[in-house]
């Protein structure tokens, strides 16, 4: 039989690994509630949806997202080719 150490061990590197393959990686908390880890995931595994967030799920548990959602990376462009922060021409 495993010790309980090792179970423990085994059970929080599925806990990593999972968290790790989750696209969505957005903090989340209760704004004037006391709330658990344990709480927390629960209302998280029963709002996803295979590795999709139900954002709205979320807030009807009183969830409030603290980090906005990672959008994709855009190159910046060039503020000159625009005319930002650009003088008037006399």
């Amino acid at each position: 039989m495993a010790r309980p150490a090792t179970i423990l061990t085994g059970l929080g590197l599925a806990v990593v690994v999972a968290g790790c393959a989750s696209d969505d990686e957005r903090e989340w908390m209760k704004i004037g509630e006391k709330y658990t880890t344990e709480e927390f995931r629960r209302d998280y595994a029963e709002c996803s949806k295979g590795s999709n967030l139900d954002e709205e799920c979320m807030k009807r548990r009183g969830w409030v997202a603290v980090t906005a959602p990672k959008q994709e990376d855009k190159p910046f462009s060039d503020p000159r080719r625009h005319g930002v922060g650009s003088r008037p021409k006399p």
